[in-house]
């Protein structure tokens, strides 16, 4: 990780920008103290409904049946 105060972070932005491209980091620092960090934005896949339907199987029947009396028991509901 570089460290860079912000004199020398606005004069090289364009450097700076590349070196995190890599998958660099940069500490921006007044007086020695940091006050900012540049990262590489990691792009998430968007979640989307449905897609673990062929992972997980739920029917119907089961999720929407009433709990026995042990299963209320363990949730402590009785």
């Amino acid at each position: 990780m570089t460290t860079v105060n912000i004199h020398e972070a606005k004069t090289n932005l364009s450097r700076l920008l590349a070196d995190v491209e890599r998958g660099g980091e940069v500490t921006i620092a007044r007086a020695g103290k940091p006050v900012a960090r540049l990262v590489p934005v990691v792009d998430k896949p968007r979640r989307r409904f449905g897609s673990m339907k062929h992972v997980m199987k739920c029917p119907p029947d089961e999720v929407f049946a009433p709990m026995s009396d042990e299963e209320l028991k363990e949730w402590g509901l009785l």
